[in-house]
């Protein structure tokens, strides 16, 4: 007599399923972005701190989520598509001085209604330089998600940037100011160039998303 077979279907591994990710759609404002529904995970951080080199890494494409050497260029909310449920979405850089006030008004004023209204928002990737951690943009990031109660994961970018020492020694800073903020947010280190880092982040992923579970 055979076994029955084990019906439950197969969990994809991370490397794969986010590899499926396609361009969804841009929006300026709330009420231009889909439908409020599924799981969404956003990737925020500084001009130039590596946002969109982590996304297109995390989901193995070389031009997913665009890159500039124009700081402050994203001034939209672009979404990217998993599967019918879950999304990326890669919010506007912030902190970059030579934008025009005007503008950057704007965009930040969409950034905190995404925030803060979007029912679907499970969890913020914010990227921050290894080298320059902690920014007062950072900290007012952090400080914001933890007073609406939103979950964010650390990247510490661009750590083959620097020798092993330096870097745990900037993981360690920015993980004693977290566990001082008792909010619950997590840190790590990650290089987009080296690849390292990936299975960490996968797990926070798949976590936010409920894939698995």
């Amino acid at each position: 007599m055979t076994e029955p077979s084990d019906q439950t279907p197969a969990i994809e591994k991370p490397s794969i399923f986010y590899r499926r990710a396609s361009f969804l759609i841009s929006a300026a404002k709330l009420d231009q972005c889909p439908l409020d529904s599924g799981y969404e995970v956003a990737f925020a951080g500084r001009s130039n701190a590596g946002k969109s080199s982590a996304i297109n890494t995390l989901c193995d494409q070389t031009g997913l989520a665009r890159t500039s050497k124009t700081p402050g260029r994203t001034q939209l909310l672009n979404f990217f598509q998993l599967d019918e449920q879950r999304r990326l979405v890669d919010l506007p850089g912030y902190g970059y001085a030579k934008v025009a006030v005007s503008i950057k008004k704007d965009w930040q004023g969409s950034l905190s209604h995404y925030l803060e209204e979007r029912n679907c928002l499970r969890g913020l990737i914010l990227m921050m330089d290894v080298r320059h951690p902690l920014k007062d943009f950072d900290v007012q990031m952090l400080e914001w998600a933890a007073h609406i109660g939103l979950p964010v994961h650390v990247l510490l970018t661009k750590a083959d940037k620097l020798k092993k020492g330096p870097a745990s020694a900037s993981l360690l800073q920015v993980r004693k100011f977290l566990n001082e903020m008792d909010a619950g947010h997590t840190v790590q280190l990650f290089s987009s160039l080296k690849k390292t880092g990936l299975p960490e982040a996968f797990a926070v992923l798949d976590r936010w998303f409920e894939r698995g579970l």
